[in-house]
């Protein structure tokens, strides 16, 4: 089968794709097979792909596509995220452009503008993926808004609070102004800020005055000034020599000059600012619990956007920032603002809108994290003890910190687009929790028979869409729904998860959660950690900074093969990656060297076995069994960097065994003279193991694949490559000496030192006792390094060139080429190089922790490193006359 000059991956990618498609390769039924199964980490419906979803999505093909050649059932289940902040930010922008403002649509409007826009615009990413080659079960593809999934939420939210685990109550939460919502405590991203640390003077009032205290006031140092009108209380140690005589005295707030007590408590850090703190309830946890202890009044000074509200009493409607300044201004003028520092400290952002978070007391609902751990306590055994394993395994820790610390989850957000929380109220506010009105009308009749529907009301607020995406691995396979169907009780436990670690706890620990408590299972075996993608500055790639190219873009100038290669080489597990384009270069540069190989192997004339020099038939078939072994060698590698999900490692694997084993040594070696044939057998075991190239190759590279598999095949293999067998695991290798090799890089090597021309032909000496095994090499090396004659265990000539083969020496007598000071020399500084080395060798190997704690095999080649080092080096000082 011809094919062009110059590989166009635009031409292959989505002619194959495309058949992948229509053959439904991709498409997975339970069967008698062996299952393996991915659900996608579903990206917003907002989103468009970027270089993470790159990453994510590649390694998930990967292993998706190897399993599929492996003879199981591959079941890649992809799906969207409903995103409700992110969502709900768009379509409320969207209808803004349009000069439609929010609060003056009805729910119903606004959600009917919501599921327009997802209907437009959510799928789009999907698309995107199918660029990269992702061969998800399209058919399978899932929501997490649609009505099963709704459903399944709602039946999950019942079942909690019925079994004690979710309770509405009155808490401190995380405030979004930008986004108008609560958020969990894992939604809040805390930045390192440069802020001021105001210190301000509190005026003693009248009364404590007239009591014979001395001074003006108390100076407190705050960062927050703005919150000045929320103050109750100045709080002092109560060892503080300082302040110990004005506990119970009373002070006035600046500004509003509202009277609060001095109080004291043993939370307050005598070394930090001054010692005074400003206790403000409603805006800071720890104030918070201060106030609680001495019943205080928690006073929320801020609106929901952000702004001061007309409760405070001044500053009314300005925003918190602008407040901060002018308050600053304001109290410098009376003369109580006595100073103030630069200081770095952390602040809380928003996870989805950046916004500076807001600490608010609220009534919202929650799920009692600690009581359902302890009910499922193999949440947390699970992971350490390896029934879920972790890749890289230092994330079992993070875990275990987190499940330690665990904190109750606040699942109420105040949007509209997301599900809505199944619980209803009547008009004297009580609520029942129901997965319908219906059922929620029953229960209201057990006590009040005259309740009628119409009198009940649904909760506002919408669940955390982490409630839904942690039941995904059982709800895309409806288990919530129907518990024994088929898919379920085939696909599920999944076997392996591709994520990102910032969503350990977000997402991960909390499906580990849900599959304990809901299904009674895992909900996969194996966890696989990506990295950050980062630019060479070790910037994290945004749009923001400018500095993430457009995947769609690398795609069309590089190819997908040579963009997924580019990712896939530079992201060990668990390691941010350092992107640069020159990646994807090399990437598209591989295609190219395997598509010119089959060019070359495609191109030479084939005659019958009979017509050749027997000579270079018995080459030949030294060469196939020298790369049959190399192939087996490389396969069983590359085998155990995928059991230890060392992706990268794979793909290196791949790599070196094509483009140097393959294409600079196999062919070479096989290749005929310029204008001769080649031998009809050789030729098709050099297609073959070509062809065992590509079924290696294809998980990581799949489109460049298919196309040369299908070439060699003259356009009708007996099967597609996508289902072709992926080259097992070799127990038994039968080893060919590869040292010839060595000569041949050694001879081109000194080739070049000393200018002499690949044309010139030589005698090589070698001083060997195993000349048998250098004997049927011999054509090949001649052929390769152009020699002349072999000669075995002479005499070292006068003159001559020197190097060690392994522990063989090796002469090239060049008498006139030579100059036998820089020969010396070089022979010496080799000798010396040994010598170091093997002092290091000697020193690993008579540490005793090394040597106890060190596996047998690692300890056994340090040894053979010590006895081959200590042969050279007796060698070179024979040849130095030492």
């Amino acid at each position: 089968m011809e094919l062009d000059k110059h590989y166009n991956p635009k031409a292959v990618e989505d002619k194959w794709y495309g058949y992948w498609m229509d053959k439904g390769y991709f498409d997975s039924k339970p069967d008698e097979r062996e299952p393996y199964t991915i659900v996608i980490p579903p990206p917003n419906v907002t989103g468009v792909l970027h270089m993470g979803h790159m990453l994510n999505n590649t390694i998930q093909d990967v292993l998706i596509r190897k399993a599929r050649m492996e003879g199981k059932n591959a079941c890649w289940v992809p799906g969207t995220d409903h995103a409700s902040i992110a969502t709900e930010a768009k379509v409320v922008k969207m209808l803004a452009d349009q000069g439609i403002m929010k609060k003056d649509l009805s729910r119903e409007t606004f959600l009917n503008h919501a599921w327009d826009w997802k209907n437009k615009y959510g799928g789009i990413i999907l698309e995107q993926l199918k660029k990269l080659g992702a061969s998800c079960d399209w058919k399978r593809t899932r929501f997490t808004m649609e009505d099963d999934l709704n459903a399944a939420v709602n039946d999950v939210f019942v079942q909690l609070f019925n079994d004690g685990l979710i309770y509405r109550g009155t808490k401190m939460v995380n405030w979004d102004p930008v986004g108008k919502t609560t958020l969990s405590d894992e939604e809040v991203i805390f930045k390192e800020n440069n802020s001021q640390l105001y210190f301000v003077t509190y005026p003693f009032t009248e009364e404590t005055l007239a009591s014979g205290v001395e001074g003006k006031g108390l100076t407190v140092a705050t960062t927050r000034p703005e919150t000045i009108m929320g103050d109750v209380a100045i709080c002092v140690h109560p060892e503080d020599e300082r302040y110990k005589h004005l506990v119970g005295k009373t002070i006035s707030v600046p500004v509003i000059g509202r009277v609060i007590p001095i109080i004291s408590d043993d939370y307050i850090d005598i070394e930090f600012g001054t010692g005074c703190l400003k206790v403000t309830p409603a805006h800071d946890e720890n104030d918070y619990r201060i106030g609680e202890k001495y019943h205080l009044e928690a006073i929320d000074v801020l609106t929901e956007d952000g702004k001061i509200h007309e409760r405070a009493g001044a500053y009314i409607g300005l925003d918190r920032f602008a407040c901060r300044k002018q308050i600053a201004k304001d109290l410098e003028e009376m003369g109580l603002l006595q100073k103030t520092e630069q200081i770095k400290n952390t602040v809380g952002h928003s996870e989805r809108t950046d916004a500076v978070i807001e600490k608010r007391i609220s009534t919202q609902w929650f799920v009692n994290m600690q009581t359902f751990l302890n009910r499922h306590p193999q949440v947390l055994s699970s992971v350490m003890n390896d029934e879920i394993k972790f890749y890289p395994p230092k994330f079992k820790n993070v875990y275990k910190h987190w499940m330690e610390n665990i904190k109750d989850w606040n699942i109420s957000r105040q949007l509209w687009w997301g599900h809505r929380i199944p619980a209803w109220y009547n008009p004297e506010g009580q609520f029942v929790v129901a997965e319908n009105v219906e059922k929620a009308l029953e229960q209201f009749k057990k006590d009040k028979p005259e309740t009628r529907i119409e009198d009940l009301h649904q909760d506002e607020d919408v669940l955390d869409t982490w409630f839904s995406s942690w039941l995904w691995p059982i709800s895309v396979f409806d288990g919530f729904k129907d518990p024994k169907n088929k898919d379920i009780q085939y696909y599920y436990p999944t076997n392996d998860l591709v994520t990102a670690p910032e969503i350990l706890f977000f997402w991960v620990a909390r499906m580990i959660m849900a599959g304990y408590a809901f299904n009674g299972k895992l909900p996969f075996r194996n966890v696989y950690f990506t990295g950050i993608v980062r630019d060479k500055l070790r910037r994290k790639m945004s749009k923001s900074l400018g500095n993430s190219p457009d995947p769609l873009d690398l795609i069309e100038k590089y190819g997908a093969d040579g963009v997924r290669m580019g990712m896939l080489l530079s992201s060990p597990a668990g390691n941010d990656i350092l992107f640069d384009e020159s990646q994807v270069e090399q990437g598209r540069n591989f295609c190219n060297k395997i598509w010119n190989a089959y060019r070359l192997v495609s191109g030479w004339q084939v005659v019958a076995d009979t017509e050749i020099d027997a000579k270079i038939l018995e080459g030949n078939q030294l060469s196939i069994q020298w790369f049959d072994m190399r192939f087996k060698k490389a396969v069983n590698a590359i085998h155990e960097d995928f059991t230890a999900y060392k992706l990268s490692e794979a793909l290196m694997g791949v790599y070196k065994l094509i483009w140097d084993d393959f294409c600079s040594w196999y062919l070479e070696m096989i290749k005929p003279e310029y204008g001769q044939p080649i031998a009809a057998q050789t030729l098709a075991t050099v297609q073959a193991d070509f062809d065992r190239l590509l079924a290696l190759l294809h998980p990581f590279m799949p489109f460049i694949s298919e196309e040369l598999h299908t070439a060699l095949h003259n356009g009708n293999p007996d099967k597609p490559m996508i289902v072709s067998e992926y080259p097992a695991f070799t127990q038994n290798i039968d080893e060919v000496w590869d040292g010839a090799l060595s000569i041949v890089t050694e001879l081109r090597t000194l080739r070049n030192s000393k200018g002499i021309s690949p044309k010139e032909a030589f005698e090589v000496l070698i001083k060997t006792e195993h000349s048998d095994r250098y004997k049927p090499w011999e054509p090949i090396v001649s052929k390769l390094a152009n020699i002349s004659q072999f000669k075995y265990n002479q005499e070292r000539p006068e003159k001559a060139i020197s190097a060690l083969i392994g522990t063989d020496e090796m002469y090239i007598p060049f008498a006139e080429k030579i100059d036998e000071t820089l020969e010396k020399k070089k022979l010496e500084e080799e000798l010396n190089y040994l010598r170091g080395f093997l002092k290091s060798v000697d020193s690993k190997l008579s540490n005793e922790k090394f040597v106890a704690n060190a596996k047998p095999d690692v300890i056994e080649k340090e040894r053979q490193k010590k006895a081959d080092a200590e042969e050279k080096i007796h060698k070179l000082i024979q040849t130095l006359g030492q």
